[in-house]
């Protein structure tokens, strides 16, 4: 069977101003909306829109993390996922664990294709992706926003800082979706009704055989600084002068 799989991280929501705790040990998660990553959605969407043109027959959807990991999964589920795994993992799962675990699902499900978000809205790491590509030996395409399969190849226009570059890559392959690949399809009730029904499966890390490793250590969270009030100036001279007394011109 033609399968398609996408990693997916539960994230604080997009919508939701962040707050840092008291003691700076991290942001407040308590009472707070938690969502599928925005990009991993779009990654979804896409192998959604991959299996509707019929080149795969089965999309899977995974996530590693805590039990409350399963609600996201099962918006992806009602999105039209056929079919749910949660590695179930407590604290911070790092991005080579992660990718460690994806290619323990990537062995037992044998993809043609693995679509992960470019990156997770909550560190901004944008590792993962590419850790999975080394660790599976398989070609990857990062930041894609357009991606046409042919055959057993996969054309990628990827956004890159000079504007767009196209790949060609060889099937199995990694692709990580960038903000323009697509709109993810919006949910309804009854797509929510059935997704109830759709197979979800739990497996501990553990017995996946990766070990949760934490190499990063972090030490303190600290909210941006508040932004100060802008001032007008009559001319350039002032404007160079005001820029000196702040410290962003040299005198």
């Amino acid at each position: 069977m033609k399968r398609i799989l996408v990693g997916i991280k539960r994230v604080v929501d997009y919508n939701v101003r962040i707050r840092v705790k008291p003691d700076a040990s991290g942001i407040i998660t308590d009472g707070v909306k938690l969502s599928v990553n925005p990009f991993d959605e779009i990654a979804l969407e896409e192998a959604l829109r991959i299996r509707e043109r019929g080149v795969a027959e089965e999309i899977i959807v995974a996530s590693i993390g805590p039990p409350d990991c399963q609600q996201q999964l099962r918006t992806c589920l009602a999105m039209g996922a056929d079919r749910a795994l949660h590695v179930e993992a407590s604290g911070l799962v790092e991005p080579l664990v992660a990718a460690r675990a994806l290619l323990k699902l990537i062995e037992r499900e044998q993809p043609f294709l693995v679509i992960l978000g470019k990156q997770g809205i909550d560190d901004d790491n944008s590792q993962t992706g590419q850790m999975l590509a080394a660790l599976w030996q398989r070609p990857q395409a990062t930041f894609a926003s357009k991606v046409e399969l042919q055959g057993k190849k996969a054309r990628v226009t990827r956004e890159v800082d000079a504007g767009l570059e196209t790949l060609e890559v060889d099937l199995p392959a990694v692709i990580t979706a960038d903000l323009r690949l697509n709109e993810p399809r919006y949910v309804k009730l009854p797509d929510i009704m059935k997704a109830k029904k759709k197979p979800l499966e739990t497996v501990a890390l553990s017995a996946l055989g990766v070990e949760q490793r934490q190499r990063l250590r972090l030490m303190r969270f600290e909210p941006p600084p508040q932004r100060q009030k802008g001032i007008k100036v009559k001319d350039a001279a002032e404007l160079i002068v005001a820029l000196k007394n702040r410290g962003i011109l040299l005198p």
